[in-house]
């Protein structure tokens, strides 16, 4: 099994080190992350990215502009809303989202 690319957008950098971390523990995902709409942009641009994970604390401008330039970009591509809680919670969520992908 390959290992699934996810890209985590959120602008608490602390939390965002954290979750990213997380998702760094699975050994059949790697995490990377963004701050900024145009960091986030670069990410997808620049990789294949297999699931999109949005966090708390994106307004809600930036978060619609950047699921339709995701979305029309690669339609194909799965973008969650993370809102917080355990690790418990983000390993589901993820595990969630890539079964509706298949």
């Amino acid at each position: 099994m390959s290992t699934v690319k996810i890209l985590v957008i959120g602008r608490h950098q602390q939390i965002l080190q954290t979750v990213v971390r997380l998702i760094n523990n699975n050994p059949e995902w790697e995490g990377v992350g963004a701050v900024t709409d145009k960091e986030a942009i670069q990410q997808f641009d620049h990789q294949v990215i297999d699931l999109i994970m949005l966090c708390a604390g994106i307004e809600p401008e930036s978060e619609e502009n950047l699921r339709a330039y995701f979305t029309a970009h690669r339609p194909q591509v799965t973008i969650v809303q993370h809102y917080g809680g355990g690790s418990g919670l983000l390993t589901a969520e993820i595990y969630e989202a890539l079964k509706t992908q298949k």
